[in-house]
């Protein structure tokens, strides 16, 4: 029996947009996935944690923004934990939960230069296979085993979107329309 094979992309989504979007569309049809799971963090352990946006708030903006592409999932094993999100005590679960699954684990170019300051990343490399993306102005240089899947450069990013918010200027076509009625509804990012 095949494997079931599952991309797994984790991040802020402080908020999601439609660089995600494209990025995770990208790496499910080039590795011929059979699903995208969206995976938001409690607390990264590279970031601080999101200010005035709780994680209720990220993990609804997140479904309005997949809904309507069914090989697109959210997966919340890091949320439903307290503190830092190492992705090394996530994949553990998933594997014991899912040990018949093949994960892929997604990572933008200035992750992958990051790699060598991964909590176990020589126990990480064992459970998951790291799929590399090329993000503007990183290398893909590692010596890890990465797997790279070229994409269009996109250079949207989260911290874009709020400071476009913060500035009243428009982020229509940076993310999808329903999250941004949800952010002006709950006033979030300055709205």
């Amino acid at each position: 029996m095949k494997k079931k094979r599952v991309g797994i992309l984790g991040g802020t989504f402080d908020p999601p947009h439609l660089g995600h979007l494209i990025l995770a569309n990208e790496v499910l049809q080039e590795l011929e996935l059979d699903e995208i799971r969206f995976m938001p963090n409690q607390e990264p352990p590279h970031k601080d944690k999101p200010a005035d946006v709780t994680s209720r708030d990220r993990l609804n903006m997140l479904e309005l923004s997949v809904a309507g592409n069914p090989a697109f999932k959210i997966e919340t094993i890091e949320l439903e934990r307290t503190g830092r999100s190492y992705t090394y005590d996530t994949m553990v679960l998933l594997k014991n939960r899912e040990p018949d699954v093949q994960f892929y684990f997604i990572i933008g170019a200035d992750m992958i230069e990051y790699l060598p300051k991964w909590r176990n990343i020589g126990e990480l490399v064992q459970l998951v296979q790291f799929v590399g993306v090329n993000r503007p102005k990183y290398s893909h240089a590692t010596p890890y085993p990465v797997q790279y899947v070229e994409i269009p450069e996109i250079h949207i990013s989260s911290s874009l979107i709020r400071n476009h918010l913060q500035k009243k200027r428009s982020v229509k076509y940076l993310i999808v329309d329903p999250v941004w009625e949800y952010i002006k509804e709950h006033h979030i990012y300055g709205t």
